[in-house]
């Protein structure tokens, strides 16, 4: 354990990760509450929205094909940057759009910019933190997401209210340029930084030998021949899409389900991505406890992440609610069990891969995840669609809230088998 003296520069850089990845939903979050106003503006249906916001997520996954190795390259403090500028610019695009063909164009460029999020964040955590405090600061950071989705339902329907749509993707794309001043005035990898303390220093690169023995480059195609590349990238794709169905229809689920009005600031929402920030930095608390308890990081993770993906089980259940809080109540623990899974996803990674590869290789997941995440919203769409036409959505969503059950344990199991006897990657 470190001592008390130790300082605690590492955690300034975990808040500047969190703020960005707060800024990151809440930019993505807009449309979903402006939804019933476009809607009447623009003449959507909810195949349009589906097509919209799968647009996203394709440009989203190809953005973080690249970003990764991007990052890799040219390193997190100008990669951040780069993306933040991207993704703030492309949200106040938004505000301009006359047409759906505008709203996809500002969509997929927002795709592309916020691509760089993850594997900026997950890479600064690997530069920042030894192994065992990982997960606790992958799971701090990855909360913002909860934060961002939180803020969403206050504020979004104030602006709406006072100045219009146009506002809410204005205001809210403008705050990312104010981020950035925060880190570029504070952010630098540890042995660049000034006046870093060197207990602190020693603290964070406790497991430099080992990782330096093991942090040669290896190439991108390389990557696809590894077994924990592809467990990565099987967790992500099975997973993911919920995450985004989570925050891209739950507002509209909420509103044809139980006539929820989303012009105001909405309680079951913030219940819901309140009950998701917990999760995040619980999740990643429970496998950092169990490893100064002694146990494996790796064996830490996986009974973390099995416990959490029995979690979301009970969501299969929803189709049953009767009552708006019961829908609420199994929602929250499904999107707390979700970001818990999370946390232990990227850090089981980072701990398989040297800190050289690990944005490449959070980029190749998150593609995958990103790719599932552009064909589900059509699909959910679809669904939705016809199950209006014949007068009864819920039937829809009762449909998809099945699949978010088994999603899971299914991931869970196949890389179970992926990862047996897994080392770390030299």
């Amino acid at each position: 354990m470190p001592s008390p003296k130790t300082g605690n520069y590492r955690w300034v850089v975990v808040a500047l990760l969190f703020f960005a990845t707060t800024i990151n939903y809440l930019d993505r979050q807009v449309l979903s509450y402006l939804k019933p106003t476009l809607e009447k503006e623009f003449g959507w249906d909810n195949t349009t929205y589906g097509y919209i916001n799968g647009l996203f997520q394709l440009f989203y996954a190809t953005g973080l094909l690249i970003s990764g190795r991007f990052i890799d390259k040219i390193g997190t403090k100008l990669g951040y940057t780069i993306s933040i500028v991207v993704w703030s610019l492309a949200a106040m695009l938004h505000a301009i759009a006359k047409t759906s063909y505008g709203f996809m164009a500002a969509r997929g460029l927002l795709g592309l910019g916020e691509s760089g999020n993850f594997p900026s964040a997950i890479r600064s955590v690997a530069e920042w933190f030894p192994k065992r405090e990982r997960a606790f600061a992958t799971g701090i950071f990855n909360s913002g997401a909860n934060i961002g989705a939180v803020a969403a339902p206050i504020c979004i329907p104030l602006i709406l209210g006072l100045y219009g749509w146009q506002a809410a993707f204005i205001i809210t794309g403008g705050i990312g340029f104010v981020w950035l001043i925060f880190w570029v005035i504070f952010y630098e990898i540890p042995s660049k930084k000034k006046n870093l303390d060197p207990a602190e220093l020693a603290l964070i690169n406790e497991d430099a030998v080992a990782e330096t023995a093991a942090d040669a480059k290896i190439g991108w195609g390389a990557l696809f021949r590894i077994r924990q590349t592809w467990a990565f990238i099987t967790g992500k794709f099975l997973t993911d899409p919920i995450w985004y169905f989570f925050l891209t229809w739950l507002p509209d689920y909420f509103s044809k389900t139980f006539h929820l009005d989303l012009k105001k600031p909405t309680l079951p929402l913030i219940i819901i991505y309140t009950a998701t920030t917990v999760g995040s930095i619980g999740g990643g608390y429970l496998s950092s406890y169990l490893i100064k308890k002694g146990w494996s990081p790796f064996k830490a993770r996986k009974v973390s992440m099995l416990i959490f993906a029995l979690c979301v089980v009970p969501i299969a259940s929803a189709r049953f609610c009767t009552d708006m809080w019961q829908a609420v109540a199994l929602i929250s623990l499904a999107a707390a069990a979700h970001q818990a899974w999370s946390a232990n996803l990227y850090t089981s990674m980072s701990d398989h891969f040297p800190k050289s590869s690990v944005s490449s290789v959070t980029g190749i997941g998150g593609m995958a995840g990103s790719f599932s995440g552009f064909v589900f919203p059509i699909v959910i769409g679809y669904v939705l669609d016809i199950y209006t036409r014949l007068g009864n959505v819920t039937v829809g969503y009762n449909l998809i809230f099945l699949f978010c059950g088994i999603a899971y344990i299914l991931a869970w199991t196949i890389t179970h088998f992926l990862m047996r006897n897994a080392r770390p990657v030299v």
